[in-house]
């Protein structure tokens, strides 16, 4: 059998992506809403990629961001290159709306699963990346853009291959190969032979039609044809005498109908046979040219698919350019300390929904974790915004080894190496666990895991239980946290008893959302102090 197109495996080491668990995911609404849908999480709100390659590569790099400096500072290099030239950013854009999915294509072509425009679709998808290289190397990119250099190194010369299918293909193709009709006049002499012949014979039956109309006298008789009879002679009810029937007339009846009678005829029968024989012989040359023009893509798979993955990245990192410079995001400084401080942070799911809407701005708020101070308690009103706020520093970490700039004035972060968020909870009765005790599992989890490179977000831990057994939880898991797993946190809570922790926990700093109230109101700043 055959074999769709498969990159060599490649093993990624262990710690080579920045790790984040199933209930992280949900929790920070990564490719889904908590409700299921793509509409509202944070892919839908930075995807501005224009193929569906660069879509699957976009969501496969936020689905598994980076932890090495210098591959995540190559990224952002190359984002950097597009978002401080939006005339060649826009062109580049421009080139690949005109391109196919040639991985795809690739895909159903390898597996003989492909037709005729899976072919045309590798052709116009090759025809774009020649044009995308010979754009980016006219401009030269600096060495700094090593990936867009890169990049354009294998998007590979096709000229041959696209000629070969542009000669070869009609300009309307069929769906199906079965169809027929989809090899250019001029490609195949032979091929061209047969169709002249089917052609030539389909006319001469509008010439039978006509002597049979001065024969029988009826202007209204009709050559017709179907998959059942084949071609045949056709007159209304009213009209069947005028046709002879008998010894000596050349026409035999075949069927009879409430509105038509029908009959055939010697000299209809071989132009019928000619006609079908032509049309047979003419499908299957077809055929064996289409699975010529297989062969030789297929045989050089290995460098179109080079080329559809150097277009998926072109488009990544012109589509985080795009978002980059609309939105104002800052470029990230990545390394390997263990700073976390941000400048004017933004949550960029909720600041876009606010933007759609036109409604109040979205608050900016700084985060810093330095390890004098890693360890953050938030205290504040519900709906005052600290769920938001632990949210958006998860997502900035996430989009920054992502590869991405990230919603904020200024960002430094050292390497996270893992992301725990734990942000309400739900029954996972299917599991037979309660809201408590998913959310007991969810803090085992992270209390066991968490390094002194990762970051944990903590939300209303121990709220699933009776007020001091949930004070003990909670206190109990902000002295691990702090002695034991050493890493950046931001823990929010209702329990202000813990406040009282910070003469103990020398990296503890206690912050609240701040409120102002008004005559007959609260009006909540979203602010800390």
């Amino acid at each position: 059998g055959r074999w769709p197109h498969l990159a060599q495996p490649r093993q990624v080491a262990d710690g080579a992506v920045l790790e984040i668990d199933m209930a992280t995911r949900r929790n920070l609404e990564m490719t889904r809403t908590l409700s299921g849908d793509r509409a509202g999480s944070l892919l839908s709100s930075i995807d501005r990629t224009i193929t569906g390659a660069g879509g699957r590569l976009l969501s496969a790099w936020l689905s598994a961001p980076l932890t090495n400096v210098a591959e995540i500072n190559a990224r952002l290099d190359a984002v950097q290159y597009f978002c401080g030239d939006a005339s060649l950013r826009d062109r580049v854009r421009e080139q690949l709306s005109a391109s196919a999915d040639i991985e795809r294509a690739l895909s159903r072509t390898s597996l003989g699963r492909g037709g005729p425009r899976d072919l045309a679709a590798i052709r116009d998808g090759l025809k774009v990346a020649s044009k995308l290289q010979t754009l980016l190397q006219e401009q030269e990119p600096s060495k700094s853009a090593a990936a867009i250099i890169e990049a354009a190194k294998q998007l590979c010369e096709h000229a041959t291959l696209i000629e070969w299918l542009d000669r070869a293909l009609a300009s309307d193709l069929p769906l199906l190969t079965r169809d027929g009709g989809f090899i250019a006049q001029g490609y195949a002499p032979e091929l061209d032979e047969l169709i002249t012949l089917r052609d030539e014979s389909r006319k001469l039956i509008a010439g039978l039609q006509a002597k049979y109309c001065e024969a029988t006298g009826v202007p209204s008789l009709k050559i017709r044809h179907n998959n059942v009879l084949g071609y045949y002679i056709e007159v209304t009810p009213s009209h069947a005498d005028k046709v002879p029937l008998g010894e000596g007339s050349p026409f035999i009846h075949r069927q009879t109908l409430v509105s038509a009678m029908r009959f055939s005829t010697v000299e209809l029968g071989e132009l019928a046979g000619r006609i079908s024989r032509a049309a047979d012989q003419a499908l299957v040359l077809e055929q064996e040219l289409f699975q010529g023009l297989v062969s030789e893509v297929t045989g050089r798979d290995k460098e179109i698919a080079l080329a559809a993955r150097s277009l998926a990245c072109l488009d990544v990192f012109a589509a985080l350019a795009d978002l980059a410079a609309e939105n104002q995001y800052a470029r990230p400084g990545i390394d390997a300390s263990l700073s976390f401080e941000i400048l004017g942070g933004r949550h960029p799911v909720v600041e876009k929904a606010l933007s759609d809407t036109s409604a109040s701005a979205f608050v900016p708020n700084d985060c810093d974790l330095a390890a004098a101070n890693r360890l953050w308690l938030l205290t504040g009103p519900n709906m005052a915004g600290k769920s938001t706020f632990l949210r958006q520093n998860a997502l900035i970490v996430i989009l920054a080894q992502m590869g991405s700039f990230v919603p904020a004035e200024a960002a430094h972060i050292g390497v996270v190496d893992r992301v725990f968020s734990r942000v309400g909870a739900a029954d996972d009765l299917a599991r037979g666990r309660s809201t408590f005790m998913v959310e007991m599992v969810e803090t085992a989890t992270i209390l066991n895991q968490a390094t002194d490179r990762s970051l944990v977000i903590l939300d209303e831990i121990g709220r699933g239980t009776a007020t001091f057994d949930g004070l003990s939880i909670a206190w109990a898991a902000l002295e691990h946290i702090h002695e034991v797993n050493n890493c950046r946190a931001l823990f929010a809570t209702h329990y202000h008893e813990l406040t009282a922790l910070a003469s103990r926990l020398s990296a503890l700093r206690c912050h609240t959302m701040l409120v102002k109230e008004w005559p007959d109101d609260v009006v909540f700043l979203h602010e800390f102090g």
